[in-house]
């Protein structure tokens, strides 16, 4: 069987034919998909499934935490369970990238709170409404996919991609952080979190490099490495059960028994709200819609980065319409919008991955990834045992959340690598003669890389003051302006130092169409 090649997997600038993007990705993504089942049928696969549970299961439950006191529960942590346990499987199945990990996000659950506000002024049902809204999101997100709009993301360089990824890096780490440091608390519940977090951050930190160790046989440092993450949440819950059960901690809080977080039938009343309500909602509908086409896409383009080398292709047209119609099926049940989580699914292309470690002329060492096994076993895996976990609430009390918050930490921490946004911004308190040699450093200016590196940051700031301001419902918007922004700039750069920079994979000093002066 001929499968297709990596060049095909990216995305493909079609003429305007209705379909073509969704036809041309199933066409893509058919031939593998046997291989798909069978390449999920390893131990990698199965540590990678057991750490993305705990991964995806604090995620999920936090949001939808986070989510019942924005709706004063209309929609909460057993909501979002269901529908991260639906939708992932649904996803697993179908999907064009099944690399990709939906889930809760912090974009989304702001404009859910905007929703739900507007909704108690208005003095209107926020349910309905709020199905309304994801019924017209549902139908814009299926025309942009049935119109190829996919393709415009190629217009989203590296510039964009690592400044979006850099963002919710930092949200999931300084959200860990904010959790651990909760000075509120009594001081010797603060010092046993802080131990938990930490412990747990530490474990899965040193058990995930230990395949660099000279220590024990390949096979053993494998195992460690690949479930390292999940040692230490089940490590640190035992220390916390065992020794300190006396002292008072935040434990994982879900209900006792499988139903709705207010206890409201599963289905909502779309026609409980006034008829200029359903025009009405295309209004929030269209922000939403922004958001999610970035969100998904954007991801997509991180997964699929020709860095991590996957052989597979992408889905960017099929996996927006399979997102689309998730949305308008939760949106009928009251379930949270999910879409693709940047770091649950980088964390799950690394989980999957074979890295070596390049070291340079210099002594500076950078993990590679060298192979991918690509496969849509561990995300079915994975969204089944999110699914059984509902029968099992009581027990899943018993997990401290400081130990969700310190896997939360190392997840953050893990997904910057990668990020060539954070290795330049390293350079700022750098000897000059110390910085690593890449493609850039060689030949781009260091003032050059400065100024690039600044207005990242700069656009990175603008996007956190957004998302914690009152101008939330914004957000999107601006994501959406990094694409002129970028053009803007490139006024300011010459071409050649620009190329270097932006560009999607590392270069070769053959591909550098000029070189330019030396750092």
């Amino acid at each position: 069987m001929k499968y297709p090649s990596q060049n095909e997997s990216r995305i493909d600038d079609f003429k305007g034919r209705l379909f073509e993007g969704i036809v041309s990705d199933i066409k893509r993504c058919w031939p593998w998909y046997s291989r798909d089942f069978t390449d999920g049928l390893h131990p990698k696969a199965l540590a990678s499934t057991l750490f993305l549970y705990f991964a995806c299961l604090a995620p999920a439950i936090t949001f939808g935490g986070f989510m019942a006191i924005a709706t004063n529960g209309s929609i909460g942590a057993i909501e979002m369970l269901v529908a991260t346990a639906i939708g992932g499987t649904v996803w697993a199945l179908f999907s064009g990238q099944p690399l990709i990990i939906l889930g809760g996000t912090g974009p989304i659950l702001v404009l859910t709170e905007i929703l739900y506000i507007l909704c108690r002024q208005l003095d209107i049902p926020f349910l309905p409404v709020y199905g309304w809204v994801g019924l017209w999101t549902a139908a814009f997100t299926l025309i942009l996919a049935i119109t190829n709009a996919s393709s415009l993301i190629h217009y989203f360089t590296r510039f964009t991609n690592e400044i979006f990824a850099a963002l919710i890096s930092v949200i999931f780490i300084v959200e860990a952080l904010q959790k651990l440091f909760d000075w509120g608390s009594p001081k010797e519940s603060v010092l046993l979190s802080l131990l938990l977090g930490l412990g747990t951050f530490y474990i899965a930190i040193a058990l995930s490099q230990f395949r660099k160790s000279r220590f024990l046989l390949s096979r053993m440092r494998e195992f460690l490495a690949d479930f390292g993450a999940t040692i230490a949440v089940v490590s640190m819950t035992a220390i916390a059960y065992f020794y300190f059960s006396d002292v008072t901690m935040e434990m994982l809080d879900v209900p006792k028994k499988f139903q709705t977080t207010s206890g409201r039938p599963w289905i909502i009343d779309l026609f409980g709200v006034p008829t200029w309500i359903i025009l009405g909602a295309i209004g929030p509908a269209i922000f939403t819609t922004i958001l999610v086409y970035l969100d998904q896409n954007i991801t997509a383009r991180l997964v699929n980065s020709e860095d991590n080398k996957l052989k597979h292709g992408a889905g960017y047209h099929l996996d927006l319409s399979l997102v689309g119609i998730l949305i308008g099926v939760f949106s009928l049940f009251g379930l949270p919008w999910l879409v693709a989580a940047t770091v649950r699914s980088l964390n799950h292309l690394r989980s999957l991955a074979t890295i070596k470690e390049i070291v340079s002329q210099t002594g500076d060492k950078k993990d590679r990834i060298i192979h991918v096994r690509e496969n849509r076993v561990t995300g079915l895996a994975l969204h089944i045992l999110i699914g059984v976990s509902l029968l099992f609430l009581p027990y899943l009390r018993l997990i401290p959340m400081p130990v969700l918050y310190g896997l939360f930490l190392f997840m953050g921490v893990v997904s910057m690598a990668g990020n060539q946004f954070f290795e330049r911004l390293s350079l700022w308190g750098m000897d000059v003669k110390l910085y690593p040699l890449n493609h850039y450093t060689r030949y781009v200016p260091k003032y050059v890389i400065h100024k690039f590196t600044f207005i990242q940051a700069a656009c990175l700031a603008i996007l956190w003051f957004l998302k914690t301001s009152t101008l939330a419902i914004l957000f999107p918007l601006f994501i959406a302006l990094l694409v002129p922004i970028r053009l803007f700039i490139g006024r300011f750069f010459k071409p050649r130092y620009l190329e270097a920079l932006d560009a999607e994979r590392e270069l070769s000093d053959e591909e550098i169409r000029e070189p330019g002066a030396s750092v």
